[in-house]
């Protein structure tokens, strides 16, 4: 599957839906899921300007999935600025000239820590084979704690 990585605070306001535009330099013709990888970085002073505490953010490892569905041009920095609440990006960052439009987002509850690159890589997630024996014992764990062992 391909994944992106974003960098924080970035790559947690897309999971969480908060950033449905993800600005680049360049651009793609990949449309559809793909997963977001947290770099090791996190930039300070996006997290101040957003208000965000960096001991929160998860790093090094793939936070959570999201869709591509289309690629925006920017003519100019007027109409990224008119955009702003979609990408959140700082000053700085206004001069890329493609938003990737992003929807679908959701977070793993669980990180999968990796090493990213630049651009869409491809990553290999090993599925697991879970029995359904195993699915109905975990269920019954988890609502035998519920009832008994949270009442007390």
């Amino acid at each position: 599957m391909k994944c992106l990585s974003v960098s924080q605070p970035f790559a947690d306001l897309i999971i969480h839906s908060k950033k449905t535009i993800e600005l680049r330099r360049w651009n793609t013709n990949f449309r559809g899921e793909f997963l977001i990888h947290s770099p090791l970085k996190i930039r300070p002073d996006d997290c101040k300007r957003l208000r965000i505490n960096p001991k929160n953010l998860v790093k090094g490892a793939i936070i959570g999935k999201a869709e591509i569905y289309d690629v925006k041009k920017y003519i100019s920095k007027s109409e990224i600025i008119k955009d702003s609440k979609k990408h959140l990006a700082s000053k700085s960052f206004q001069n890329n000239k493609y938003g990737f439009l992003i929807k679908n987002a959701k977070p793993f509850r669980i990180p999968i820590p990796i090493k990213g690159q630049l651009g869409f890589f491809e990553v290999k997630l090993e599925q697991k084979k879970i029995t359904k024996s195993k699915i109905i014992t975990d269920l019954i764990d988890e609502e035998y704690r519920y009832q008994w062992i949270g009442h007390h």
